[in-house]
């Protein structure tokens, strides 16, 4: 890959960046771990799936039924 190429420059900005990173990494480890506890602790407990509950297998209905039902509320 020549060395005046965009995409090496870019990828070269970022590496040096992380590879310089002193305090950042400590910020991005404790990002990930947020993410972690997030997404596979607190998601299935507190996020359950309310369409895959409600819509015994008719997505698509479901859904345009709600619309429909909401619009035609207000």
């Amino acid at each position: 890959m020549k060395k005046n190429s965009f995409i090496y420059r870019a990828f070269d900005l970022y590496y040096d960046g992380f590879r310089h990173m002193t305090l950042g990494k400590t910020l991005w480890i404790i990002i990930l771990i947020k993410l972690f506890i997030i997404f596979l602790i607190l998601k299935p407990f507190f996020f359950p799936n309310y369409l895959k509950q409600n819509a015994n297998g008719d997505e698509a209905g479901f859904v345009a039924h709600e619309l429909t039902e909401r619009a035609n509320k207000n």
